[in-house]
């Protein structure tokens, strides 16, 4: 059963955005940490932050980074101006480098504004799509992600790596960030329900039902050092707009 949430306060909105960095990309196989690898002459996440800088309707963004983070002041981040706040109390998951970055922005935010998340290792979403993102969810009352259709068939392995059945694709979807939801519901959802993966999990654990904005492929999740060369072929070839 879903939760029926109020209107917003009537009013302008306010729009922090989170970026939780404090992990190393395990799955990467690096010794230096994914969000910090050269991606054409600068780190990786200085362009996933870039994006949500330079976005006139984002007051603040917060970085959270890993409190013994060593690699963040080895790199000149002014050129992403004054919106950019460093916050050193990143956990050891997801949920609680999300967490972290609530609490730093309790002082500005209000109940009824807007927090997007975004993974650090996202550095290839494009403006259009943010403000796609901003615009269909301005009047919703709980809030939603960027997403895409799932558009290949779907197999399900067996513990030998064989196909044990094929799931049918209709009506999924593949979750991406930003996910842009009211700062005290997403508050509230990931302090009950901090084990989920996004934070759209913990919308719909709470009964809310985020709502689906269709984003673009080429906001890619780097993962693998082959991600890494795509989207230096993305950024190198489109514009951000």
């Amino acid at each position: 059963m879903s939760v029926v949430s109020l209107p917003p306060t009537p009013g302008h909105a306010r729009h922090y955005a989170i970026v939780p960095a404090a992990g190393h990309g395990s799955r990467f196989g690096s010794e230096t940490p994914k969000q910090y690898l050269s991606l054409l002459g600068r780190p990786l996440l200085h362009h996933t932050l870039a994006v949500l800088c330079a976005c006139p309707a984002i007051d603040r963004v917060f970085v959270v980074l890993a409190p013994d983070d060593d690699w963040w002041g080895g790199f000149d981040w002014s050129a992403l101006g004054s919106k950019l706040e460093t916050v050193r109390q990143g956990g050891a998951t997801r949920a609680a480098s999300v967490q972290a970055g609530l609490a730093a922005a309790a002082t500005a935010a209000a109940d009824d504004d807007w927090v997007l998340v975004h993974d650090a290792a996202r550095p290839c979403l494009s403006a259009s799509a943010l403000n796609q993102l901003l615009q269909t969810l301005a009047d919703d009352p709980v809030g939603g992600l960027l997403a895409v259709p799932v558009a290949d068939t779907l197999k399900r392995s067996d513990q030998r790596d064989r196909v044990a059945g094929t799931v049918p694709r209709d009506g999924l979807w593949q979750a991406q960030t930003p996910q842009m939801f009211r700062y005290g519901l997403l508050r509230d959802a990931l302090q009950r329900f901090p084990d989920v993966t996004d934070e759209a999990g913990a919308m719909e654990a709470t009964g809310h039902v985020p709502r689906l904005v269709r984003g673009e492929l080429a906001n890619l999740k780097v993962t693998y050092p082959a991600d890494l060369a795509l989207a230096e072929r993305l950024l190198a070839t489109a514009p951000r707009g």
